[in-house]
């Protein structure tokens, strides 16, 4: 779709706004994590990479140096390089696959997860205080929405 989209039924207009919310919110979070880039002296692609690995964590899953190049959309050997410089400044350790022992897994050391609860905890507690006002259907429907936003953009 090359031309621009101009809203003309309430609905659609309820869509436009929603939409500019959403990139409002897409520019508070790069705002936000801008910040942390300097305190932490890393690059964006440094700073997605842990943002990625805390995630993950979250979900209690193992991260791979091939998961880290799939989700950056980079070559084996500028992840290799980007581990490389997350290990020597101290954010990851390598580490073996708790299952299969050819395959090695990066893990965030705790010096570097504390940097970032450091960095966002306020933020955090105050984007949960927000969620908190609202219930749980409510929440579902966000959730959702967000989701399929995200796929919609992103769909790997």
């Amino acid at each position: 779709m090359s031309q621009r989209w101009i809203p003309q039924t309430p609905h659609e207009h309820a869509v436009m706004a929603v939409l500019r919310d959403v990139r409002a919110f897409s520019d508070a979070m790069d705002r936000m994590h801008g910040g942390m880039k300097g305190d932490m002296a890393m690059n964006a692609t440094d700073l997605q990479a842990l943002r990625m690995m805390i995630m993950r964590e979250q979900r209690e899953e193992a991260v791979s140096p091939h998961d880290v190049a799939r989700h950056l959309r980079i070559t084996t050997a500028s992840t290799t390089k980007l581990l490389d410089r997350l290990t020597e400044s101290g954010h990851i350790e390598r580490q073996p696959h708790p299952t299969d022992r050819r395959a090695r897994i990066v893990v965030l050391t705790e010096e570097s997860r504390q940097a970032f609860y450091r960095h966002f905890g306020e933020k955090l507690f105050a984007m949960r205080v927000v969620a908190e006002r609202f219930d749980e259907s409510d929440l579902a429907v966000v959730s959702r929405f967000l989701s399929e936003i995200s796929d919609a953009i992103d769909p790997d």
